[in-house]
């Protein structure tokens, strides 16, 4: 039972680190409330999923291919420099400032997908982290085992995605219109940041290797 709430911690410690989709999920849950932060979490949780069935089947070498590795570069360029615009361009319609979300859920939900399927870093994060604990599991465990410990780390997924949806919501109780269209601004812009390092990862991988 301890290993299994390790595996939990694990998952949490993955989610953790401020990226793409945390800045999504805070612009997210103050614009829009709990639900549609939840969805943006969720739609990341999916996508890591994906990334940790590609490990579990063996599918690394293939992500280990040049054009590939450019593509997602540019894919991530494209989808968080779009992202951070959009956020920039809603920010003036938060001055005015209403609770109510017009946002189709399923909008929210695959913008988090997007955001994490077209993340190098997350694929790479994936592929290090999990790759070596799987690795080590499997080593030691049987197959039911491992599926068992690699639930566990959807869990700490989850709990995480959870927290970040409510922390979000809860901040957007205490804002006026005018601060949340500078925060939504500000995460538009680190979204485009983000995207300018994978564009010139891009680059460099295209041109300088």
């Amino acid at each position: 039972m301890d290993l299994f709430f390790s595996f939990i911690f694990l998952g949490l410690s993955l989610a953790a680190p401020i990226g793409p989709v945390n800045a999504a999920q805070l612009d997210k849950g103050i614009k829009s409330g709990f639900f549609h932060a939840w969805l943006v979490g969720l739609g990341a949780m999916a996508a890591d999923v994906i990334y940790m069935i590609t490990v579990f089947l063996g599918f690394v070498n293939f992500l280990e291919i040049s054009f590939i590795k450019v593509f997602l570069w540019s894919f991530g360029f494209f989808v968080l420099v779009y992202t951070g615009i959009e956020s920039i361009i809603s920010a003036n319609k938060l001055i005015s400032f209403t609770r109510k979300s017009e946002e189709a859920a399923i909008k929210s939900f695959f913008s988090g997908f997007l955001l994490s399927i077209s993340n190098p870093l997350t694929i790479l994060f994936w592929l290090g982290i999990y790759g070596s604990v799987l690795a080590k599991t499997v080593s030691e465990y049987n197959p039911s085992q491992v599926m068992i410990y690699s639930t566990a780390i959807i869990i700490g997924l989850l709990l995480w995605d959870i927290t970040m949806a409510v922390v979000a919501s809860s901040f957007r109780r205490f804002l006026t219109g005018k601060i949340l269209a500078v925060i939504s601004i500000i995460s538009g812009l680190s979204l485009i940041g983000f995207g300018i390092y994978f564009g010139y990862q891009a680059i460099l991988l295209l041109f300088f290797t």
